[in-house]
């Protein structure tokens, strides 16, 4: 391949070039004046490099060529995936190497964060994820919402937001972006059709991303990254400068307790909240020789590799229906996390884990809680007080057969504790987001009336953050049994106040 820089460009002067000419004065044509002298300018104080921007025409010539020298290399050879992978990533550096030789011989030297930022976007086109790698490989960006190719909103950790540079040239290209994404998700298939114009799936880096098309006015995505795949108890009770102290120190010995002790627990709270965070650190609490099943409709609480911490969970995930509707009105193919509970009950384990659940699925998981110890899930709440009818609402989606009673009791015969996840949101007023469990419930079954009965074990303190309530009463013994003795919490019930190591950075002023 050869590369024909153009080095007449201004742009690509070389950096730290100065003019050595004074400019000449405008002239309406009517005046003459004389030539002009050449005068040294003096250096200019060096400026902050700019932040490097890609050739995206250049990427994809790269990448066509790239990909032709690996179809090459492929033919008339056997080879593994690794064996491919590692080829692939030799013609990459091979290929972009050459290319920035050739503007170095034409007298327009590529800065080494240039080459490299080239290289990872030649890389990603060739998978097929474009420039959608520039915003996975940031470390600093919380959440995207990509509005059409051109309207790329991103939230950085800490609340700032700021718009970035269009992630395709065409929305078109931003569907094919997005497609090729979904034909790379995983173990099951995923795609985004003219018959599904919806997509939910998990990035390789482990980034969540929900896309619709078709039906929106242009195609639309979110990807909300997820940078603590690696995290325990003891990161959010403060360890770690890097997160949110979501738990004090006494609610972190209650809730690994409470995993030692087997208890059913439900994790609640809005979208963002960081419901996935707390339940992955309740799942760095089981024993690393324990087989536990993991259900999610697409994987993202387990890390990309599999470490000693969960050698024997059985992940499974759920499978997107595809082709016409069966006498069920389910597309042909479908697998959902309610057909996945009765599966998990047959793998000989204790313990069931669902990253969400969010329509019918909560009927089976109820059931298999009351036949499991130390299962957990998610769900979505606005409030605390709401989970309860929020669980009622999702199990009447069950089937006619259900009732608001059954679901009660279901509920309060399979969950022994509920988590409560706030999130705090002060970008508005110049402030952060904060993310901090500000309730434990203890459930303790069901009333007369059939209503859920709860106590609260820890509940909001002065500033909102969960500090000791109440003593536990239906898990008490079960807690004793690990070695646990919940009265020494009395003292911090006498007092209000929990354990918290700093103070919240709060804009608004508290009674």
């Amino acid at each position: 391949m050869r590369f024909e820089p153009v080095s007449s460009d201004p742009r690509r002067q070389p950096p730290g070039a100065t003019s050595t000419v004074a400019p000449l004065p405008p002239t309406n044509g009517r005046h003459h004046h004389p030539m002009p002298v050449p005068v040294p300018v003096p250096a200019l104080a060096p400026e902050a490099p700019p932040r490097p921007r890609v050739d995206f025409p250049l990427v994809r010539e790269l990448r066509r060529e790239l990909s032709e020298r690996l179809t090459r290399w492929q033919r008339g050879r056997e080879f593994s995936v690794d064996e491919e992978d590692t080829e692939r990533a030799r013609l990459a550096v091979e290929l972009v190497a050459e290319y920035a030789d050739s503007v170095r011989r034409a007298g327009t030297p590529m800065p080494a964060g240039e080459e490299r930022l080239l290289l990872d976007q030649v890389t990603a086109e060739l998978a097929g994820l474009g420039r959608l790698q520039t915003l996975l490989v940031d470390a600093t960006i919380e959440e995207v919402h990509i509005l059409g190719c051109d309207q790329v909103r991103i939230t950085r950790h800490g609340g700032g937001v700021e718009w970035a540079e269009p992630i395709a040239d065409s929305d078109d290209e931003l569907v094919e972006i997005l497609q090729a994404a979904a034909r790379r998700a995983g173990a099951t298939e995923r795609s985004l059709s003219t018959s599904k114009p919806t997509l939910d799936l998990q990035l390789p880096d482990g980034s969540r991303l929900a896309a619709v098309f078709l039906v929106s006015h242009r195609p639309y995505a979110v990807i909300r990254k997820h940078n603590t795949l690696e995290v325990t108890l003891d990161d959010l009770a403060g360890s770690r400068g890097d997160l949110d102290e979501m738990i004090d120190p006494l609610l972190r010995d209650f809730l690994r307790a409470s995993l030692r002790a087997g208890l059913n627990i439900m994790v609640a709270g809005l979208a963002g909240a960081g419901k996935t965070t707390v339940i992955r650190a309740l799942m760095s609490e089981i024993p690393p020789d324990e087989p536990y099943v993991l259900l999610e409709e697409s994987r993202e609480l387990l890390p990309a590799r599999r470490t000693a911490r969960h050698r024997a969970v059985m992940s499974f995930e759920a499978r997107e229906g595809h082709g016409e509707r069966g006498p069920d009105g389910r597309p042909a193919g479908e697998v959902s996390i309610a057909d996945l509970i009765p599966v998990s009950l047959r793998m000989g384990v204790l313990r069931i884990i669902v990253g969400e659940v969010r329509s019918r699925e909560i009927v089976p998981m109820l059931q298999a809680m009351t036949t499991s110890r130390g299962s957990m899930c998610t769900i979505h709440a606005r409030t605390p007080a709401g989970v309860s009818e929020r669980i009622i609402e999702l199990a009447l989606a069950h089937g006619r057969e259900m009732t608001v009673d059954q679901a009660r009791r279901m509920a309060g015969n399979a969950l022994d504790l509920i988590v409560y996840v706030t999130v705090e949101d002060e970008t508005g007023i110049g402030g952060r987001k904060h993310r901090y469990v500000s309730h434990v419930e203890e459930v303790l079954g069901v009333s007369e009336g059939s209503r859920i009965t709860t106590t609260q074990v820890f509940g909001p303190g002065p500033d909102g953050r969960a500090v000791p309530r109440h003593l536990p009463e239906r898990v008490r013994d079960q807690l004793l049994r690990v070695g646990y003795d919940a009265r020494l919490l009395s003292r911090w019930i006498e007092a209000g106040q929990g354990a918290w190591r700093r103070p919240k950075q709060t804009r608004l002023g508290r009674r």
